[in-house]
């Protein structure tokens, strides 16, 4: 039997949190996108498994495609911002500036882009771009 994108897509997310390298889920996170071209999440959750993978490139266009779908996501405007930022490509700062006033105005999301930023440098400690978006969006010293 054929799963669907959510079921999909919340075995993956079940997979990462519990450990398992990126790069063994892109293929996963992929079919979902596939069969779900209109999920923001899923495009989100591609981009970022494609920035942990070392992707830049393809973590660009995901990230822009889940910007496109909702540009009220941080976590979306986060991953696009730090893909460029890798990629040396123009356009960080207007989404580290519209993450930055969303972490600002909502606590809740704030603290999903902090569980993220924490998650993402477990996984990759000397990741450079992560930690410059994380400082500029949070506002921290960096």
């Amino acid at each position: 039997m054929t799963q669907t994108a959510e079921e999909l897509f919340a075995t993956g997310l079940d997979r990462y949190q519990a450990g398992e390298d990126a790069a063994t889920l892109l293929p996963l996170f992929k079919e979902v996108c596939d069969k779900a071209p209109k999920n923001s999440a899923a495009w989100t959750c591609l981009a970022w498994l494609q920035l942990l993978a070392g992707d830049n490139a393809k973590a660009v266009k995901s990230a822009q495609r889940a910007v496109k779908l909702n540009p009220q996501d941080p976590q979306a405007r986060v991953n696009l911002a730090i893909a460029l930022l890798d990629s040396g490509k123009a356009g960080v700062r207007e989404h580290v500036d519209i993450a930055s006033r969303i972490a600002f105005f909502s606590q809740e999301l704030r603290e999903d882009l902090v569980t993220s930023f924490e998650d993402g440098l477990q996984r990759n400690p000397e990741w450079s771009a992560l930690i410059r978006v994380k400082a500029w969006v949070l506002g921290e010293e960096g």
